[in-house]
Order: C-alpha cells, then sequence, then structure tokens
C-alpha cells in the first residue's frame, strides 16, 4: 500500500454526541443508586468519582486532535511505566494490580486503557493490518502490556485489552481466515496453555464448568450471583431489599458482582433497563462511523477501540453474574464501584470527544 495522507479536519460542536452524555450520565445514577442500597460510604465515594469523571471528561475533550496523535506514542510509554510499576508496591491479595499515590489506591491497568486504544489507533492508521508484514508491529504493541498485566495476574483485564485490540485490526482490514487459522492453533494448544494459568483460573474454569463441585470454595462466588440473579425474578425484591448483597452472601457485591445486585433488587426489568442504557451508548459510538459522517481513520479506530472495552466488559460482567461464563475480575463500566474504572473510562470518553471534534489546525499523517 503506497504512501497517502488524510487531513485532520475541524469538525465542529455537532460531533458532541449528548445521547452518549446521557447515557453515561444514566449508567453512573443506576450504580450510585445501587450502591446507596448497600453502603452509604461507597455511595459517596462513588458520587465524587462521578463528579471528578464528569470535570475530566470536559477537560480532555477540549484538546485538539493532533495533541492526540502527537501523545499516543508517549502515552503507550507511560502506561508501561505504570503497569510495571505495579510490581513495586506490596501485593494486595495475592495480585500485583495496585500502586498507592499519596495514600490513593489506583489500579493501572484500568487507567491506562485510553492510552493503550489510543496507541493502538495511530499505529493502525500509519501501518495498515493489511500488509502482513505490519502486523508483528501491531501483535508486539499488544504482547507488551498483555503480559504485564497477565502476570499481575489479571486475567480478566487482559482478555479486554486483547478483545479491544482484535476489533482494531479486523476494522483496519487483517485478513479474517487468518484469525480462523489461529484460533485452531490456539484451540489445539489448549491442553499446553492450561499449565500456564494460575491455579485459581484453572479453579474458575472448572468451577463454571461444574459450580456445585466446591459450592463452598471455588464454586462460591458463582453459586451466589446466581441465586441473586434468580431471585430477583420479573420486578425484584424492591431497592434495599435483596438479602444476598445486604446479608454479604454475594462477594464483592459492589464491583464485580453489582449487576446480580441489581437483578435481585429490580428484577429482569431493571437488568434489561441496563442492556438498553448499554445498547444505546454501544450504538451511538459506531453510528457516525456507519453513516459516514466521521471519514478520518485515527477517530474511526479509536472508536472500536473504545467499543472493544466496553462490548467486551457488560458481556463479561453480565455473563458471569449469570453464570454462563467463567468468573474473571471485570467490572461493569460506569455501574461498579471503582474510582479507576470511572475515571479511566471517562478520559477514554474525553478523547473520543476530542477526536470526533477534531482540531483547530490542520495536518497530514502518512499512512504506510
Amino acid at each position: 500500500m503506497g504512501n497517502r495522507s488524510f487531513h485532520i479536519y475541524h469538525a465542529g460542536d455537532h460531533h458532541v454526541d449528548w445521547v452518549i452524555l446521557l447515557s453515561l450520565l444514566l449508567l453512573g445514577l443506576v450504580g450510585l443508586f445501587v450502591l446507596l442500597t448497600t453502603s452509604a460510604g461507597l455511595f459517596w465515594q462513588q458520587l465524587i468519582f462521578l463528579i471528578l469523571g464528569a470535570v475530566l471528561i470536559y477537560a480532555v475533550s477540549r484538546l485538539d486532535t493532533i495533541i492526540l496523535w502527537w501523545f499516543a506514542p508517549y502515552g503507550y510509554i507511560i502506561s508501561l511505566v505504570l503497569l510495571t510499576a505495579s510490581y513495586l508496591f506490596h501485593p494486595i491479595r495475592g495480585a500485583s494490580r495496585w500502586i498507592v499515590i499519596a495514600g490513593v489506591q489506583l489500579q493501572p491497568s484500568e487507567m491506562v486503557k485510553p492510552f493503550i486504544i489510543l496507541a493502538f489507533a495511530r499505529a493502525i492508521t500509519m501501518f495498515t493490518p493489511r500488509a502482513l508484514r505490519n502486523f508483528w508491529i501491531h501483535l508486539l504493541l499488544l504482547l507488551v502490556p498483555f503480559i504485564l498485566v497477565l502476570r499481575q495476574p489479571d486475567l480478566g483485564t487482559a482478555i479486554v485489552y486483547g478483545s479491544s485490540w482484535l476489533s482494531m485490526i479486523i476494522a483496519g482490514g487483517f485478513p479474517i481466515i487468518l484469525l480462523f487459522l489461529a484460533a485452531i492453533v490456539i484451540s489445539a494448544g489448549f491442553p499446553f496453555l492450561w499449565h500456564v494459568l494460575a491455579p485459581y483460573q484453572r479453579g474458575r474454569i472448572l468451577t463454571f464448568l461444574d459450580p456445585a463441585a466446591d459450592p463452598h470454595g471455588a464454586g462460591y462466588n458463582a453459586l451466589q450471583a446466581m441465586i441473586a440473579v434468580g431471585s430477583g425474578q420479573v420486578f425484584g425484591r424492591g431497592l434495599g431489599r435483596g438479602t444476598q448483597s445486604h446479608l454479604r452472601f454475594l462477594p464483592e457485591y459492589h464491583t464485580d458482582f453489582i449487576f446480580a445486585t441489581l437483578v435481585e433488587e429490580l428484577g429482569f426489568l431493571g437488568g434489561f433497563t441496563l442492556l438498553v442504557l448499554y445498547g444505546t451508548l454501544l450504538w451511538q459510538l459506531l453510528k457516525p462511523h456507519i453513516r459516514g459522517s466521521i471519514g478520518n481513520p485515527f477517530v474511526f479506530f479509536y472508536t472500536i477501540g473504545l467499543f472493544g472495552i466496553l462490548l467486551t466488559q457488560v458481556v463479561i460482567n453480565m455473563g458471569m453474574n449469570m453464570g454462563i461464563i467463567p468468573v474473571t475480575g471485570i467490572t461493569l463500566p460506569f455501574v461498579s464501584y471503582g474510582g479507576s474504572s470511572i475515571l479511566s473510562l471517562c478520559m477514554a470518553f474525553g478523547m473520543l470527544i476530542a477526536l470526533r471534534r477534531g482540531g483547530d489546525s490542520e495536518g497530514s499523517i502518512a499512512i504506510r
């Protein structure tokens, strides 16, 4: 593919999608209501995170597109530094996932998500995945943060990185037939990969296949989540009346299993409403590109990366809460409690708004 260029253009304020912002607000409010009924202390902390996140969206959205293009490789380097720094702090519950700055506990693997997909978007824009010689560049960019996160260990977040990257290179034109062949090879090698997994990760897979085999051990989380979801039935027990969460039978009721908490209290209708909100948000991400109103490839690839992150987290979190996917530590975007997750996603959407608005100055970027 020969050298060509595209222009970073000023797209105007009409690319501030108010439906996206409203969806984010409603998702945040859903999380707040659930936390208010289960833990008032967490409610106030989450409210502060959401207010800071709103400020972050506004601040980042004012950036020029060319600044984000320039920053992408530096953001990737910063990401690797932060992910490596997590190994320097004392492990918490056997995992090196957190760093402490001025007494505040942060999770780098969450915080760097927008930086990672921004770097992926720039790399795919410059080096098209259609050319197989460029594939190794993209694979290397993925493997470094992927391995750093996997060894923390944090399989869930590593999967999010991988699925986002995969969706971006497919959107960039990577031959799908090669992905099928790779999937076959990986499937054939699964018995060997099994031994690479940590003992608790193997336990989660076995528990998924038969949760009742160890109801008081490895299967406890999955069983309690399914009990909570099932007891909600159609209309739920009512806000503040969920026994699984309030009696603390449900572990991580405010983070990984907040969907089970919500469905227990608001029932199928509450869970369905949440799905509609996520569906609306995901559709709004893709709609301008489907309609062709935004032709900038850098913006397109970044959008696909953000879409991949959100879709993966929603599917895995809800799936493990309902017992159809093995349990792994993945939060529900904007609903689960957690400052790192909230601030990271707000930064990501601030970047999206900035990219869609475009820059005040024009420039050209070569694609090889």
